[in-house]
């Protein structure tokens, strides 16, 4: 497995994911950081973006999941996010972290984070 990587951090998306009834009539803002494993060296050898990801691309694909159709759980949200990832063949593995700082934790809190680490079998 390749250790080079494309990363896309901080990406920002309304959902109506949760459990409580609340979450998923307003909604709230979600954040997804996106890493790939994936070879870099043919891309970079021929300067060429058909043979790479196209991070602009990903990015658009990752917000129609998170605007998509609601689940109950983050978790559920990062393995949907994940499976994008890994439709491209090149793509060894894909670490996704959803972030929920809006979650309802009635406490003082900076944000709740689910990370997930998924790769080709």
């Amino acid at each position: 497995m390749s250790t080079d990587r494309i990363t896309l951090k901080g990406l920002r998306a309304r959902g109506r994911h949760g459990v409580l009834p609340a979450e998923r009539e307003l909604g709230q803002e979600f954040v997804v950081d996106a890493t790939l494993f994936l070879d870099l060296a043919p891309a970079a050898a021929a300067d060429d973006l058909t043979l790479t990801v196209h991070y602009g691309e990903l990015a658009q694909a990752l917000v129609k999941v998170v605007e998509g159709e609601p689940v109950e759980l983050i978790e559920t949200l990062a393995q949907r996010l994940a499976d994008v990832c890994l439709a491209d063949d090149r793509v060894h593995a894909a670490e996704i972290s959803v972030h929920k700082p809006a979650a309802p934790i009635p406490l003082p809190f900076d944000d709740v984070i689910v990370t997930i680490r998924r790769s080709r079998q």
